[in-house]
């Protein structure tokens, strides 16, 4: 077991398989911090793993049986053993399958339950704090997004007041809010000012387009410096259009940012 620190948890994960040497595939790891970028440049707190290497699987031995020298008389079978015995069988495996089953549905509707309560105490919070704040804004939405992320959307004649010159308010505003959601709920954010995330997303996407044809030709790539919030819009997206390839946040020494696309290297 070792322990890696990082800037970020693409490096961490990079980091201990070298010292493993292994892929990154047979990493077991435990996150023991998230990586911050922090605020105006502070309080960024780094990448910290604990990683073991996943044991090999050991191959069982086949015990063949020999066949008895004497034969045995055979047993008399009744009807009722006939009857009963495929209903043995059934009961035997049928229990752990349908138990699994009640666990997932039960974690299942414990999520949604605590995503609901979440939503509920979220709205009430985010009302309560513009309605100190000299923004004339519409009513403030909050719903779920998916499984693990929170949606929250802020329109209004003062909108565009929350974003700022080149995003730098919406960028705080989204860093403060995730850092409570997801310190005291336990869920991640998707902020929507303004349709301004989704202008970003489409922009980036049309990006992208260069670099997937550059990957698809030479089967590596990578991109150029993006900030804040594209950032993370160029990286789901990579990784969703390339699953089987190495998608990475690399950051260089001025602390800029950009994305890598290769193979594993196994």
């Amino acid at each position: 077991m070792i322990k890696i620190e990082a800037i970020t948890l693409e490096d961490a994960y990079s980091k201990a398989a070298s010292q493993l040497e292994c892929s990154v595939t047979e990493l077991v790891v435990e996150v023991v911090q998230y990586p911050s970028s922090g605020f105006l440049g502070l309080f960024r707190k780094p990448a910290i793993i604990v990683a073991t290497q996943k044991p090999l699987p050991q191959e069982e031995e086949e015990q063949v049986e020999e066949p008895s020298i004497q034969e045995e008389a055979p047993m008399p079978v009744s009807e009722d053993s006939l009857i009963n015995e495929p209903k043995s069988m059934e009961t035997d495996a049928f229990p752990s399958f349908v138990s699994s089953q009640d666990e997932m549905q039960q974690e299942s509707e414990e999520v949604a339950l605590a995503m609901e309560e979440a939503v509920e105490e979220i709205a009430k919070e985010l009302h309560a704090l513009f309605a100190h704040l000299c923004f004339e804004l519409d009513e403030i939405k909050v719903a779920p997004y998916d499984e693990t992320t929170i949606y929250v959307e802020l329109n209004g004649e003062d909108a565009a007041l929350l974003i700022g010159k080149e995003g730098y308010r919406y960028k705080a505003l989204s860093y403060m809010l995730f850092n409570w959601i997801n310190a005291t709920y336990g869920f991640q954010l998707r902020l929507e000012i303004a349709e301004f995330l989704k202008n970003q997303e489409e922009a980036v996407g049309r990006y992208l387009e260069s670099v997937k044809e550059s990957v698809d030709r030479d089967g590596r790539a990578q991109t150029k410096i993006l900030d804040g919030v594209l950032v993370q819009i160029a990286l789901r997206e990579l990784r969703a259009a390339y699953p089987d390839k190495y998608v990475a946040i690399r950051t260089t020494r001025e602390g800029l940012k950009y994305i890598i696309i290769n193979d594993y290297n196994y």
